[in-house]
């Protein structure tokens, strides 16, 4: 065999096994009824794949830590709040404003996009607000754009929450505490609306979609110029410079890809959960969706697809069954009166800390990131046994 089929063998080989996984996760909820639980649960796990694979842009491939990425699940959330729902009801009269949206919605007041043009508009506010984000850190480093970018997120937060307080002619930023409800069902030109009071096959698959189009972009962009450019960024920002890297529009399209994606994860739920909450935007979810990152390797694609499914499996499914298990009540027992679910990013904390401390590059590291890891461990060695 020549040289080059050898070179095509090894590609399909390499190629193998995420089909095969992504074809055993398509034909899964075809053995579970159409309302399981169990489908339910993985829809929100993909999602939470998309935020995943969204911050690991910012923080993986470009080095930039952000504690604020709720700012873009509250905003993706939101678009589906404002263009699917009667939220903004007086425009376009009482019929309301319909592009392609199913019968359902067709007449009602507000406005009412097809989830097509739902996902292009949360990813065109998304990435606006993420450079918008970014714009303040360009001179900072370390400690302090962790810092601002927290203080981003808490205010976007906060804003939502009090939304009903900040209207233009009467039409409010959101409903305050208040849900935006009902959002309108998972819709497509022509195919038509999905119920999902019904059926949430269709949910699962159109999240299962979602993720293998972001993995796509997400694996262009790491082979890309640009993507080159995040990971000089990241390894020395002055050698980037010196080598002719743009760093202010480097650090501004990382900022605003990683938040496109978050608005893509943040639509899809707003649209799946048929409501739009505000008290969802809270602190705790930049830090689940960090430990996901971190859990599966810094920069690794496939490795943050892997923890985040776990992490979005023990919170949304292993957490709430310990609450219900024996463990809950001998707690209970010696005094204890709380939930796992209550303190689960405790939990989650900690699970930081443990990997942090017992395999810093995550579950499944970046080959880059695991030669310098394994380098550093090798230089530390030899400099312990020189000083013995």
């Amino acid at each position: 065999m020549s040289k080059l089929g050898e070179l095509r063998g090894q590609k399909w080989a390499a190629w193998l096994p995420p089909v095969v996984v992504v074809v055993a996760v398509f034909l899964f909820p075809l053995f579970r009824e159409p309302l399981d639980e169990t489908v339910s649960d993985a829809t929100v796990t993909l999602a939470y794949v998309v935020f995943a694979l969204g911050l690991n842009i910012v923080v993986g491939f470009a080095g930039l830590l952000d504690l604020g990425y709720v700012a873009f699940f509250a905003f993706g959330a939101l678009v589906s709040g404002w263009l699917a729902s009667d939220h903004f009801t007086g425009i376009g009269g009482d019929s309301g404003i319909d592009f392609g949206v199913s019968e359902f919605a067709a007449g009602l007041p507000g406005i009412h996009l097809n989830f097509l043009l739902l996902v292009i508009a949360a990813i065109l506010v998304c990435a606006v607000v993420g450079a918008i984000i970014g714009l303040p850190t360009l001179r900072l480093r370390g400690d302090y754009i962790a810092i601002v970018t927290l203080a981003f997120g808490e205010i976007i937060g906060r804003i939502a929450q009090n939304g009903d307080d900040l209207a233009i002619n009467n039409y409010a930023f959101s409903n305050g505490r208040e849900s935006i409800s009902p959002i309108d069902q998972l819709n497509f030109p022509i195919v038509g609306e999905f119920d999902s009071a019904t059926n949430v096959r269709p949910y699962f698959w159109a999240a299962l979609a979602l993720v293998l189009v972001v993995l796509f972009v997400n694996i262009r962009l790491r082979d890309s110029r640009l993507g080159r450019a995040w990971v000089a960024l990241r390894e020395d920002e002055v050698a980037a410079a010196s080598m002719g890297v743009p760093l202010v529009k480097t650090k501004l399209m990382a900022y605003a890809v990683g938040a496109g994606f978050g608005g893509i994860s943040g639509v899809f739920l707003g649209v799946f959960f048929n409501s739009v909450n505000a008290n969802q935007f809270l602190f705790g979810f930049s830090i689940l969706i960090l430990a996901m990152v971190i859990m599966g390797g810094l920069g690794s694609i496939w490795g943050v697809v892997i923890g985040a499914t776990i992490l979005a499996y023990a919170n949304n499914n292993l957490l709430p069954t310990l609450d219900r298990s024996f463990v809950s009540d001998a707690l209970t027992d010696v005094g204890l009166d709380f939930t796992f679910s209550q303190i689960n990013f405790g939990i989650f904390g900690f699970i930081l800390l443990l990997m942090m401390v017992l395999r810093p590059q995550g579950i499944l590291p970046e080959r880059r990131r695991q030669m310098e890891l394994a380098e550093g461990i090798g230089a530390d060695q030899s400099l312990k046994e020189a000083k013995a």
